[in-house]
This record gives structure tokens, sequence and C-alpha cells, in this order.
């Protein structure tokens, strides 16, 4: 009996050592298995013209995770899918063999080997330890495409190996999932402009010259006409195109007339003199009027030669100095060359002056300005 019981216990012993040995051999060593990838993304980011979830968009995938284990780190693949089981079948219409590596943190030295298609990695020929947030951007990926639907959500498995092309064993895994999109495609139009108006007064909205705001076109002079003093008034217009070659301004009208009386209108450009006949207008910040209501403004916004052109043209552009002719174009977008421009708003400032004789009379004069385009 005491041989038969120590043969059955050294078949116990036996045993025991075989169970604890599979046990070991099938869940032992840590190393063997791999732990789960964390905080872990998959962006697709634009290309050179492609959005970045266009279907077979070139395009970036950038990859953001958290490598759990320390330890080396020689490789790391990544694995496109259709779905996020074991059987893995590559996206339709994916191309990967263009790939390149664009940026790498965290852990980094990485150079990509992108032979096999679906399938690219990441691979350094000294593996080193690490472990954290690291980020790796894969440029020149085409995405996937599907006949129906024409989106397609694909997943892509990382996996981390202890040694360079994909050698040794896994030791971080994990799966993102990204998915294509329809782009939208907007279409608006922007058709030849001109925007021009004239007023007594032009203001502004949001520092912006606005049209809306221009008030009547009846204007008078600040004072009775006088050979003792200058009277004066003043009108604005706005104006701004698109168009190539910019515009240009022109006065259309007569002189100031009553009757059969006029005031003479001064065809060449010159300083405004009391107890002459004289009917001028320019377009500039004046020193010599009467009225700092009728002074004038400079245009404004101020030409800047770029987005800004408009500027009073010649003969109409020197301070103190009048000039009157009808068709004459007295503003021009042509300041750095002509061209579009955005709205500015000019300022006419009319002088009368007449000699002691002038007939009694309500003198009037009705002008119209014209903006011409050149497309």
């Amino acid at each position: 009996m005491s041989v038969n019981g120590k043969v059955s216990l050294s078949k116990l012993i036996l045993c025991t050592v075989l169970i604890s040995s599979t046990f070991n051999f099938v869940f032992g060593g840590q190393s063997a298995y791999a732990a789960q990838i964390t905080a872990r993304s998959l962006t697709l980011q634009a290309g050179g013209t492609d959005g970045g979830s266009k279907p077979g968009g070139v395009v970036n995938h950038k990859f953001d995770f958290n490598l759990p284990t320390t330890g080396n780190i020689g490789s790391i693949k990544f694995e496109y899918c259709t779905n996020a089981s074991t059987t893995c079948v590559m996206p339709v219409g994916l191309l990967t063999t263009s790939a390149t590596i664009t940026n790498q943190t965290g852990v980094t030295g990485f150079t990509l080997t992108n032979t096999t298609n679906g399938a690219p990695f990441l691979t350094k020929a000294t593996p080193a330890s690490g472990n954290g947030a690291v980020s790796y951007t894969i440029s020149t990926i085409t995405n996937p495409t599907a006949v129906a639907p024409a989106v397609q959500t694909f997943y892509v498995k990382i996996t981390t190996y202890t040694l360079s092309a994909l050698g040794g064993v896994a030791t971080d895994t994990g799966i993102v999932a990204a998915t294509t999109a329809t782009q939208i495609i907007l279409t608006g139009i922007m058709p030849e402009s001109l925007t021009f108006c004239t007023g007594a007064t032009i203001g502004t909205t949001g520092g912006i010259p606005d049209c809306t705001t221009a008030t009547a076109g009846a204007v008078s002079f600040n004072q009775l006409f006088s050979p003792t003093d200058t009277a004066t008034a003043t009108s604005q217009m706005a104006a701004s195109t698109n168009a190539s070659s910019g515009y240009s301004i022109t006065v259309n009208g007569p002189t100031m007339t009553s009757g059969s009386n006029t005031i003479p209108v001064m065809a060449t450009q010159g300083i405004g003199v009391r107890g002459t006949g004289q009917f001028g207008l320019n377009l500039k910040l004046n020193t010599t009027a009467t009225s700092t209501v009728a002074a004038g403004i400079e245009v404004t916004p101020t030409a800047n030669g770029t987005s800004l052109k408009g500027q009073a043209f010649t003969g109409y552009q020197t301070v103190d100095q009048f000039k009157f002719g009808s068709t004459d174009p007295i503003a021009k977008s042509d300041n750095g060359g002509a061209g579009p421009t955005n709205s500015q708003i000019f300022t006419s400032t009319y002088i009368v002056n007449v000699p002691g004789s002038q007939a009694a009379g309500t003198y009037t004069t009705t002008l119209t300005y014209i903006c011409t385009a050149t497309f």
C-alpha cells in the first residue's frame, strides 16, 4: 500500500507540474500579448488639393495615441480594414504605396515602409524605449472609394513591435475608425460690378461708404452771390468697381444760369478771384473757402494704389484751384495704375464769384455725374 501511495503521489506531482507548465505557456509572458493603446484617433487632413475626407482624395492621415507599455519600440504597423474584426479586408480604392511620413512627435526617428498596400509601417534601425503621447502624419494616402455608397467607414489597426521591420513581439495595439464624406460644393457668382451714387451727402456704414445713405441732390450755396465774397457749396459721390481697367467719372451740364444771364465758367484751372465772373469746382480740401462747410474734403478713404485707387483727375486735383468743363473727367480709379477699387467718397466743392454788374436773379444748374467702368 505504501508503494502504491508513493506512485500515486508522484503522478499527482507530475500532473501538477505539467498543468503549471501549460498554464505558463499559454498565459505567461506579458510581452507575448499586446496592451491596449489609449487616447487614439485618426484625423483625415487635407492634401495638396483634396479635402481630408474626400472619397478617393489624396490626403494626409494623422494618427495620435498614447503608448502604454514602457520598453523598446522598433516599428509601428498601420493596417487598413473595412471592419474591426480579426479578418482584415482592405478598403476598395485605398492606396498607401505612395505614402510618406511628414511629421512625428513623441517617439521619433522612424522611416516609412510603404511596399505593402494597406499596411504601411514605421521602422527605425535602432529601437528605443518610450511611451506616452505620440503623433505621426502619413501623407499622400489615397482615401478609400466605394461604388455604393460613395462614402465609407474604415478602420486602422495600430500595432507596435519591439524590433525594426515588425520584428520581435507586439507590445501595444488599438483600432481607430474614420470615414470618407461627400464634399459640399458651394458655387457663387460675382458679376461685373459698378456701384455709383451722388447726393448732397453720403455716409458710411461700418466705415464703408454706403450709397443707401445718400441724401437728395438739391444743394444751395452758403450765401448770396456777391462781388466781395466767394459763394461755395458741396456735393458728394461714391464709387467702386471690379472692372479690370477701373472707372472714370465725368461732370456734365451747363454753368449757372438765370434766364438768359449766365456766370462764366472757369475753362482753365485757376484760383477764385472775387469780383470776377467765375463758376468752377474741384475735389480737394481747400484752405481759402469762406465756410468750413464748403471748404471741401479729400477723397475718403485715401487712395493707397492697391485696394483704393480713386483720385481726383487733372484740372480738379489741386488745392484752391478750380475748373469747369462739361464732359470733363474729374476723377478716375488710376492711383497706382488703372484698375478695380473699393468704394470711396468724393466731395465736389463749387465756387461762384460775380462782378458787381452781375444781373440779379435765381441762378441754377443741373449737373449730371457719369461713372463709366471699363471691364
